[in-house]
């Protein structure tokens, strides 16, 4: 089980990263695309030159947050049930909705194209996005609870930031902002996952540092 685990976090880890770094590396391959006022979404769209690696990408990350499922079960499961379930739930809800769901029905290059798999993906997208935006606070208070008050402090403190990215993401897409600093949805969806991101791979980094009983 604890080498199940320490995969688990290793997981995470991978898939997180790797997101960042995946959203930033294949736009230097769509001339078209704008990386700072478009969603991330739009590298899987159906003229996209990035398609395939994009749609392959979304469905390995998806994959690897669901392997880590267990680690984080391991982890806060003793600390708080309730809490710990939740924190899964919306990993697994942000996995399928967000990650695997994107590989299979994609968005528009342009929003004013509206097909039936773009408004799944938007649906499931955004469901996946609202529940995890909130994972680092569950994270924070459950670092708290188990004294590691450190962990807490940046977790509390990643998801206040990822809140005002969240915010200023959403209000990029309003009509009234497209002539302002606003209007940089991309920017402000990557600099939102970062934030969101932050404290699962502190965590991983210090689970992963334990030794295993008995080594």
């Amino acid at each position: 089980m604890d080498k199940l685990c320490r995969y688990g976090w290793l997981f995470m880890i991978v898939a997180m990263a790797g997101d960042i770094i995946v959203s930033m590396i294949l736009p230097l391959f769509y001339k078209s695309y704008d990386w700072t006022k478009m969603s991330i979404s739009a590298l899987g769209n159906p003229a996209s030159p990035v398609r395939l690696p994009f749609n392959i990408w979304m469905l390995i990350e998806g994959v690897l947050l669901l392997l880590s499922v267990p680690a984080i079960y391991k982890a806060y499961h003793s600390v708080s049930a309730g809490l710990s379930y939740a924190v899964i739930v919306f990993v697994v809800v942000f996995a399928v909705g967000a990650c695997i769901f994107t590989c299979f029905f994609s968005v528009n290059e342009s929003k004013d194209a509206v097909t039936m798999a773009s408004k799944i993906h938007g649906a499931a997208s955004v469901t996946g996005f609202m529940l995890f935006l909130f994972a680092p606070l569950l994270l924070g208070i459950l670092s708290f609870k188990n004294d590691e008050r450190l962990i807490g402090v940046m977790s509390i403190v990643s998801f206040i930031i990822a809140l005002l990215f969240f915010v200023l993401f959403v209000m990029s897409d309003k009509p009234e902002f497209s002539v302002t600093v606003i209007n940089h949805e991309g920017l402000w969806q990557r600099l939102n996952l970062l934030f969101m991101y932050l404290p699962f791979i502190i965590v991983a980094v210090k689970e992963m540092s334990i030794k295993p009983a008995g080594v």
